[in-house]
């Protein structure tokens, strides 16, 4: 039998997912900045224990209103932070793999070749990208097979912020190692940025070449 504290936390779980809903988009992009504010950098024990160990059935609304609405911005920035608390939870591999059974990889790339979207939402998304990465070898191999050099190589080509240049290179960096299978693909795709427009991109794809060789 629960308890009546855990009947409670969970009547108050409830309550939440209700709340978020029926909300429209001010009210949940007001959930949103009050659960990044609450909860970055927070364990996956830890968002459990705010969560009544349903932490998951939100992160299953988050993705689900992130797959419909990614392609307008709909608070995309919001979201994209809000599911990277998740992802960056320590102990948190099932959040991960709960994020990438709904396609996640395959819209955080989408995300990098949409231009009416923001510099600061793509970058938010190449955030998250490096997260899956950080995750290990057949996570970096996901990323290559869902076409991620590619995309990476041209938002790095074509990006006009310096940090968002600067992460997507860590990233391709990151792809390179450890990833015997799609090294070369790497090294391909960081050629194809050297006759780009940008000197600044120029300058890191060569870095990352000397490095990676």
């Amino acid at each position: 039998m629960t308890s009546v504290k855990e009947q409670e936390a969970i009547r108050k779980l409830m309550v939440f997912l209700q709340e978020w809903d029926s909300a429209h988009k001010v009210a949940r992009s007001r959930i949103l900045d009050n659960f990044i504010k609450s909860n970055d950098g927070k364990t996956e024990p830890e968002l459990e224990l705010e969560f009544s160990q349903g932490a998951s059935l939100f992160l299953a609304r988050l993705t689900a209103w992130l797959r419909m609405t990614y392609t307008y911005s709909t608070c995309l920035n919001r979201l994209l932070k809000s599911v990277g608390i998740f992802l960056s939870a320590a102990s948190g591999r099932r959040y991960l793999t709960e994020f990438l059974e709904i396609g996640g990889v395959s819209i955080l790339l989408e995300i990098l070749g949409l231009n009416h979207l923001k510099e600061e939402d793509k970058r938010e998304s190449v955030k998250l990208l490096q997260l899956v990465a950080d995750a290990g070898r057949k996570y970096k191999e996901l990323i290559c097979e869902s076409y991620g050099v590619r995309s990476l190589a041209e938002f790095l080509a074509t990006s006009k912020s310096a940090e968002a240049q600067e992460d997507a290179q860590v990233l391709l960096d990151s792809l390179g190692r450890s990833n015997p299978k799609y090294q070369n693909q790497v090294y391909k795709g960081l050629i194809a940025v050297l006759p780009c427009a940008s000197p600044r991109a120029q300058q890191l794809a060569l870095q990352t070449l000397r490095v990676l060789q």
